[in-house]
């Protein structure tokens, strides 16, 4: 039985995208995983075999298989067709939509908990807009930077100017739309932490104003009890 004061469907529209893209980020997992979270010691010869063609050169480096691997998966994902992205897209509304129908009338838990979790949603929205889907257009057209930084600049004063893009190369962009992926999921894991919490916390709530119930009610038929004994002893 759901605790009292939650809305079940709305928490479900929210419940349900959540976990979709965390499916989608969990696919994506094994081409990011040896790009940005380890260092293979070789390549597999089956795999190494199968991405001969797909390698820009012939290289020691043990990641560039998965470095060719990782970017082929995301051209072929880009390429999708147009369906793909709407169900995306429609997806996203429908988690939005739960949050609205949530914070329609908001009580002390839904400002705290569901606006905690709107917060984080629209982080995951920014995340997927302004890197997953700017990556996947730069490793689409192969427009890499490369270009060295000249000496007595950074690239954090590239970034504030708009023109990091010159400066990054094939390899720091694949680990970005890694790091992003991995950031994304983190953030959608908190968002799920936000429900459940919120859904513990009103069900503590009910438990304790059913047990202050139970308690009045014992407390009005103990006064009951005795005034109809004193009524008798009269």
């Amino acid at each position: 039985m759901p605790a009292k004061g939650t809305s079940p469907f709305a928490t479900f529209l929210i419940i349900g995208p959540v976990c979709f893209f965390l499916g989608i980020l969990f696919a994506l997992f094994p081409y990011d995983y040896h790009v940005l979270w380890t260092t293979p010691s070789s390549t597999p010869p089956a795999l190494a075999a199968t991405l001969t063609n797909a390698l820009p050169t012939t290289t020691s480096d043990p990641r560039a298989t998965y470095f060719a691997l990782q970017e082929n998966h995301l051209r072929f994902l880009h390429a999708s067709p147009p369906l793909i992205s709407r169900i995306l897209h429609i997806v996203i509304g429908t988690g939005i939509l739960g949050f609205m129908l949530k914070l329609y009338k908001p009580s002390e838990a839904n400002m705290l908990f569901d606006g905690a979790s709107l917060a984080l949603y629209m982080c995951g929205i920014t995340v997927y807009i302004a890197n997953i889907v700017k990556g996947l257009r730069t490793v689409t057209a192969g427009a890499y930077g490369g270009q060295a930084v000249p000496e007595g600049e950074s690239i954090h004063g590239k970034v504030l100017d708009g023109t990091e893009g010159d400066f990054i190369g094939r390899e720091d962009s694949l680990r970005v739309l890694a790091a992003s992926n991995t950031i994304l999921a983190l953030v959608l894991i908190g968002v799920l932490v936000l429900q459940a919490g919120q859904w513990y916390a009103q069900r503590k709530e009910t438990e304790e104003m059913e047990e202050m119930d139970k308690a009045d009610e014992k407390r009005a038929a103990a006064k009951a009890l005795g005034k109809e004994g004193g009524k008798k002893k009269q």
